[in-house]
């Protein structure tokens, strides 16, 4: 890739930007690229677990060629969560200025505006967390971009058939769905520049500094997924605006990382899913209904994880 110039530092460059890799050298050249050359980035860092297939390597190359890059190798892998809060604390404590943080997968590839716009739309906001609308390298939109919260009652579907439960479909919002309807995906409506939801992917989460520091960031005791669904919802709880700028398009190539250790991911989205519950949910349900989302979700696991597997073959 053609190295990108390193454009002037401004004023107007107040975005963070944090990046967590784990074996990602086959799109973090490529990620890298893009947010040097993206409008209003102040600051780059990228934090990485344990990857020993070039990563810190290309991150090499990029701090050296731009001195708002660096990058911090960690001897092990923490997880997503912990790393995240590590290069958010590295980031802003060398930007004292910054007012956004923009947590950016190493498969998602920002254009050149695409910060910058999330920004301009933030602006009248106040405290928000915003996502964009991503697409695979066909185009395809993520239905992963625009979410509900988890509908643990639908897990119990095939045990309660007939079950009515209800979910957050966006903020201020809720939904009732028979338990069979699981899915988590909200359509794109795209007469809405900014389409309020109760969450957004992980893959691009752009957050105004004064909440992310007031939530204290992602919980650490996740160690990878959930982490995004329990910042929205605390987001919310807290009062803040969160919605998906669907004008605003980033390409996201999903699970780079993921696709080499298929096992350990869904043991940990399968462990995030009963943390989330039990942060949020289990307070509110008698001791059967929870014992029944324990099981759903484990006994969920060997199917999932067969699925994964298979699909990393």
């Amino acid at each position: 890739m053609t190295e990108p110039t390193t454009p002037p530092s401004s004023p107007a460059d107040d975005i963070a930007v944090v990046v967590v890799t784990h074996q990602s050298a086959s799109t973090i050249d490529d990620c890298l690229a893009r947010l040097r050359a993206a409008d209003g980035v102040g600051v780059v860092r990228m934090v990485d677990n344990q990857s020993d297939d070039g990563t810190l390597e290309i991150a090499q190359r990029h701090a050296t060629a731009d001195p708002r890059v660096r990058f911090i190798a960690n001897p092990d892998n923490p997880g997503f969560a912990v790393a995240c809060n590590q290069g958010a604390a590295d980031a802003l404590a060398a930007m004292p200025a910054a007012r956004w943080v923009a947590l950016v997968n190493p498969d998602a590839m920002v254009e050149a505006g695409s910060l910058a716009a999330l920004r301009a739309l933030a602006l009248p906001r106040g405290e928000v967390l915003l996502g964009a609308d991503l697409v695979d390298e066909d185009g395809v939109r993520d239905p992963a971009a625009r979410r509900r919260d988890p509908d643990f009652g639908a897990m119990l579907g095939a045990l309660l058939p007939g079950r009515v439960v209800s979910g957050r479909a966006g903020a201020g919002k809720s939904r009732a769905a028979t338990a069979g309807g699981t899915t988590m995906a909200v359509a794109p409506d795209d007469s809405q520049e900014l389409q309020q939801v109760a969450a957004i992917s992980g893959a691009l989460m752009f957050i105004s500094r004064s909440l992310f520091e007031r939530l204290g960031g992602f919980d650490p005791a996740y160690r990878l997924h959930a982490e995004d669904l329990d910042l929205c919802r605390r987001a919310f709880d807290a009062g803040a605006f969160i919605a998906v700028a669907n004008q605003v398009r980033v390409m996201h190539v999903r699970g780079v990382s993921s696709r080499s250790r298929p096992l350990f991911v869904e043991w940990h989205k399968h462990r995030g899913l009963w943390r989330y519950f039990g942060k949020f949910e289990a307070d509110q349900r008698g001791p059967l209904l929870r014992a029944g989302v324990f099981t759903a979700i484990w006994l969920r696991f060997p199917l999932a994880a067969a699925r994964a597997w298979l699909r990393s073959r």
